[in-house]
């Protein structure tokens, strides 16, 4: 007799359909638990292929920014020679330029300037040692003439020459300063004093006649240091007391040193027993 073949209940199906579902979800498992510490470590192998050039982008752009503004100060100073040189050819300048604390050179001011200092300009401080001769070069920018500058006026090159102390500090000890009456500084244009002036704290001379019209004084405003082009020039960190009163000897800044002039003589040098009656 033949025995028929008995149909799988609904549960048996059941139970199979569920063990098939266990089944495939453990075998996805296994495959993301297989794959991933793959896919980190590429990812991870990337990242550290990737991170290496990045920054050596970094580190040539900013060596890039470092070399213009080096290339910017070594430039001032050797614009600033030919400053001395044009303004030392005037009548009473040499004179002044020998009894002068210090000078502020900036050898392109005004609408030639922007771009290079902005609205006003770049300029080069040296001040005198206490044996007489000049120092290093500190950097710093002006903004504006509040008294005295003329409509339309193209500017060209400016200089302060320091005649004391007083007007030397304002340049160490403080920074986005002014130099003018308000100040307590006379500041004295150069094209208007009488020959034998004693002058003022500060003389400014200007490349460009009339620039200051008929003023007698006038004023600088914005004096700030330029800490940037600074370290640029001595490669460094370096504040504006530090740059000015460094006993060290720049050879860059020594044609400027030397058209600056050497220190005045002392009172009564080369007279003696057989000097002048």
């Amino acid at each position: 007799m033949t025995q028929r073949a008995i149909p799988p209940t609904p549960r048996t199906d059941g139970r199979r359909s569920a063990l098939r579902h266990a089944l495939a979800g453990i075998a996805a498992l296994l495959f993301v638990a297989c794959a991933l510490p793959a896919a980190t470590a590429g990812a991870a192998q990337a990242s550290r292929t990737a991170t290496p050039a990045s920054a050596k982008t970094a580190h040539a752009g900013s060596s890039d920014t470092a070399t213009r503004r080096q290339q910017t100060a070594v430039k001032h100073v050797s614009d600033a020679v030919g400053v001395v040189n044009r303004m030392s050819a005037e009548p009473g300048m040499p004179a002044l330029l020998a009894r002068a604390r210090g000078v502020f050179i900036v050898p392109t001011y005004g609408r030639a300037a922007l771009g290079v200092g902005g609205a006003g300009g770049a300029g080069v401080l040296m001040v005198r040692r206490t044996d007489g001769t000049w120092g290093n070069p500190a950097f710093f920018n002006i903004g504006g003439l509040s008294i005295g500058i003329q409509a339309g006026a193209e500017g060209g090159p400016l200089a302060l020459l320091l005649m004391n102390q007083k007007a030397v500090d304002s340049f160490r000890n403080r920074n986005n300063f002014s130099l003018s009456a308000d100040a307590g500084l006379t500041v004295v244009n150069f094209a208007r004093m009488a020959q034998g002036s004693t002058a003022g704290d500060v003389v400014v001379w200007s490349g460009s006649k009339g620039l200051f019209g008929n003023a007698a004084t006038v004023g600088i405003n914005d004096v700030h240091y330029n800490q940037r082009l600074t370290e640029a020039y001595y490669g460094k960190p370096t504040t504006a007391p530090q740059a000015i009163d460094s006993t060290e000897i720049n050879a860059q800044a020594d044609a400027l040193r030397k058209v600056l002039g050497s220190p005045p003589a002392p009172a009564g040098a080369g007279t003696g027993k057989g000097g002048a009656r």
